[in-house]
């Protein structure tokens, strides 16, 4: 289309004009191979701080069988702790942190450029294309540079559409990057700050949150546009405001874990569940138009699993299955296990709640609430009702 309503042999603007999308396209490809390739920056498996006191204010992360670093979050889809994690991107299949964040960002950056400078063309063209006969019968034969085919007309529609698609999504995800790296946090960070200010607001504490790793917008930027590309220091430590610590945020975030636990609830499962993202056929199609949108795994259970919840919602429930003991005896032997995640959501109306009841004699009694309805499942309208508000021993 290019060739056709702006030909790069007629002059110097047009020869710099089909440069400039070629510049575009190839920066965009350069830093998204860069992305790829250089990574996040994976965190050593088994990595301990310096100093072994530390790691009271950190968490531990059975997977990679150490403690997370500060600024370190365990990607599931990686299966690997990584520094400074912002989110995982399924294009690059890798996750966003501290190595190749700003990779990423100019990738977004020249995508949108190069998909803008596209669109732009294609626009023009598109315009050129279907007023040909009109240029040719009023005497603008130099404008009718543009002659389309029916498979040319319906490539040039898809590609406007697409190039418009990729300045708006590009743009959304690109402005939120930019957002968070002006204040130094990560996509994960900010939740972690919403509960801190959420906690402290529930407890009707007068003191503030104070996040240690916002150092002011040009500071915050130099640390992840620089020359190399890449983040000054090792991903581990960082530079913190006066009054912090390099475990301010990590004391913080085991204090909510700390809260986490409290509120975890046991249920028993006492229907077999598919773990599929769609459970039409074995529990209905209310339960799929309200399940939980988000990335986060679906679980397998079977009868008599016992599962530990911490996010409750009308129709499903997040929680980790407990292993049984014949797991625990498979893995012992290095026999095959059962298959799938163990933590995620799973359909409320497939488990019945555990609540522990300790008695005169003994503090180890369980007692199962049931609610049996016609169908066998439990649960019944009124328990469902009082689900979260239900006050358990």
């Amino acid at each position: 289309m290019n060739s056709m309503w702006w030909p790069p042999n007629e002059s110097f603007a047009a020869f710099a004009h089909q440069a400039l999308f070629l510049l575009l396209s190839t920066l965009a490809t350069f830093n998204y191979i860069m992305a790829t390739v250089t990574g996040p920056g994976l965190l050593p498996k088994q990595w301990q701080p310096k100093d072994p006191k530390d790691t009271e204010w950190l968490q531990y992360c059975k997977q990679c069988e150490g403690y997370k670093a500060p600024r370190s979050h365990h990607c599931r889809k990686c299966n690997r702790c990584v520094k400074k994690m912002d989110h995982h991107c399924p294009w690059i299949n890798h996750c966003v942190g501290w190595a190749n964040h700003a990779y990423f960002c100019y990738f977004l950056l020249f995508s949108i450029l190069g998909s803008l400078h596209g669109s732009v063309v294609l626009s023009c063209s598109f315009y050129r294309g279907i007023h040909r006969y009109y240029y040719l019968t009023h005497g603008m034969a130099y404008l009718a540079s543009v002659q389309f085919t029916i498979g040319s007309i319906v490539m040039c529609i898809l590609g406007m559409g697409l190039a418009i698609g990729v300045v708006i999504g590009l743009g959304m995800l690109l402005f939120i990057q930019l957002k968070t790296i002006i204040i130094n946090q990560t996509g994960i960070e900010l939740w972690i700050v919403e509960k801190a200010i959420y906690r402290r607001y529930k407890a009707d504490s007068y003191e503030p949150f104070v996040y240690p790793y916002d150092l002011g917008w040009r500071l915050n930027l130099r640390q992840v546009f620089n020359d190399e590309c890449q983040k000054r220091g090792d991903g581990i430590e960082w530079p913190v405001v006066k009054g912090c610590d390099q475990y301010t945020l990590t004391r913080e975030q085991l204090a909510q874990k700390q809260e986490k636990r409290a509120r975890t609830r046991v249920y028993k499962c006492i229907s077999p569940v598919s773990g599929r993202w769609m459970p039409i056929c074995s529990q209905g199609w209310r339960i799929c138009i309200n399940a939980p949108c988000t990335d986060e795994p679906r679980i397998r259970l079977q009868p008599d699993d016992i599962i530990k919840v911490t996010r409750f919602r009308r129709h499903w429930l997040f929680g980790e299955r407990v292993p049984s003991e014949l797991e625990h005896t498979a893995v012992a032997q290095k026999r095959r296990q059962r298959k799938g995640p163990i933590r995620g959501w799973f359909p409320r109306r497939s488990v019945v709640a555990i609540t522990e009841m300790p008695d005169s004699d003994s503090s180890d009694d369980v007692k199962t609430i049931k609610t049996s309805t016609s169908n066998g499942h439990s649960h019944g309208k009124q328990q469902q009702r009082n689900g979260l508000s239900k006050k358990y021993m």
